[in-house]
């Protein structure tokens, strides 16, 4: 064998030697190797939902069975534009409530006062227009009538006589325009009097529950769903007219009267007791004037024929002079009518105010050094 062919076999021989180790470590590269598959997660357990607190339960069932009979009030006044035209004008909006079958629905006065037209907005953007029935200034309180329609829900109405303070309430109503708003709170007090502008509304509910611009004429409700006052009134509103919470309302007992009267009569019924002037007793009056130094109203004159007269009270007989000016004494001087103590002129006719004809009242009286108890049962007011 020739040197060369020796040579070409060894070279051949390492060709195929260099060759199996490249195809060797290409296949070792592109070998497949299985895929570990790690145990399945379990599935997270799921979270349990905690159960509402009672007190949540409660303000859902009150505003799921009452809401559908709270409405929007929106008021419409019309004037004059610049060409004598007569052009609506937006005046207001407020809150009111279904009272019964018929369409009537309770408000505030102050909601539809001096309105031309009032719309009334239900649940599921229903809109209707509305007529005046009467209103009620002295306990700002209105009644409006809708057109009854199928299923139309109504308020169930409950006892104010019966409150305690810390007693659950909730408010519905469409503060600054936010329909079918609900808030809670508590009654925090009872037998609240607030002047606005010149009269005051007595013996009103006082409540914690946020009601704002809007809400006024809405329901104030108990946990049963039954509603115990008119949201009506904010003390001290923040510059903007926000809730600084104090909130008051007029008893729903109240309400019933006036609106029983309203909507039998087309007008509320003043109670009326008599006493036609009387004067502004302090302790340093009274002496001035040579009297008992007592808180009181000094009965001047007592109407002939009134409930007052009937029962007993005497006016004045005799003029006395404080500071040149005459004033009718020897009558006698008024304490208190029922349990509500009387100062002024302005507080006897408020209480009364409060009342009903037909009402049984009781006078606690001065007369001379001694006190009495006298009983007038109210009449109509034959001068409205």
């Amino acid at each position: 064998m020739t040197l060369w062919r020796k040579l070409s076999i060894w070279v051949t021989l390492v060709v195929i030697f260099g060759a199996g180790i490249i195809i060797g470590m290409w296949l070792n590269r592109c070998r497949i190797y299985p895929i570990e598959h790690s145990p399945p997660t379990p599935a997270a357990a799921p979270v349990a939902q905690q159960p509402l607190e009672s007190s949540e339960a409660v303000v859902m069932q009150v505003y799921k069975d009452v809401s559908p009979a709270v409405v929007n009030i929106i008021t419409i006044r019309r004037a004059l534009n610049f060409w004598m035209q007569v052009v609506p004008l937006q005046e207001g909006q407020g809150t009111g409530f279904v009272i019964d079958s018929a369409g009537h629905i309770l408000t505030n006065n102050h909601v539809i006062s001096n309105a031309d037209n009032i719309e009334v907005g239900f649940s599921g953007d229903k809109s209707l227009s509305a007529t005046l029935v009467g209103r009620d200034p002295a306990n700002d309180l209105a009644v409006v009538k809708v057109d009854p329609f199928p299923n139309m829900a109504v308020a169930k109405l409950g006892d104010s006589d019966s409150l305690v303070p810390g007693q659950r309430v909730i408010a519905i109503g469409n503060p600054w325009g936010f329909q079918h708003t609900v808030t809670a709170g508590f009654i925090s007090a009872l037998h609240r009097d607030m002047n606005i502008g010149n009269r005051t509304l007595m013996d009103l509910i006082q409540t914690d529950a946020a009601i704002n611009p809007g809400n006024s004429g809405g329901p104030l409700i108990n946990s049963r769903g039954e509603v115990i006052g008119i949201n009506t009134a904010l003390v001290n509103p923040t510059p903007t007219g926000g809730f600084t919470g104090i909130g008051l309302a007029v008893p729903i007992n109240r309400a019933k009267t006036v609106a029983s009267q309203i909507i039998k009569l087309g007008r509320r019924i003043y109670p009326w007791l008599g006493i036609s002037l009387g004067f502004k007793l302090t302790p340093p009056v009274a002496q001035a004037i040579g009297l008992r130094p007592v808180n009181g109203l000094l009965v001047m004159e007592v109407a002939a024929g009134s409930p007052a007269a009937k029962a007993g009270l005497k006016g004045g007989d005799r003029i006395a002079y404080l500071r040149g000016q005459p004033i009718m004494v020897g009558g006698d001087i008024l304490l208190a009518v029922d349990d509500s103590p009387v100062t002024s002129f302005d507080e006897y006719r408020n209480i009364i105010l409060q009342k009903s004809p037909g009402d049984h009242v009781r006078l606690r009286i001065l007369r001379g050094s001694s006190e009495h108890q006298l009983t007038a049962i109210l009449e109509p007011d034959p001068r409205i």
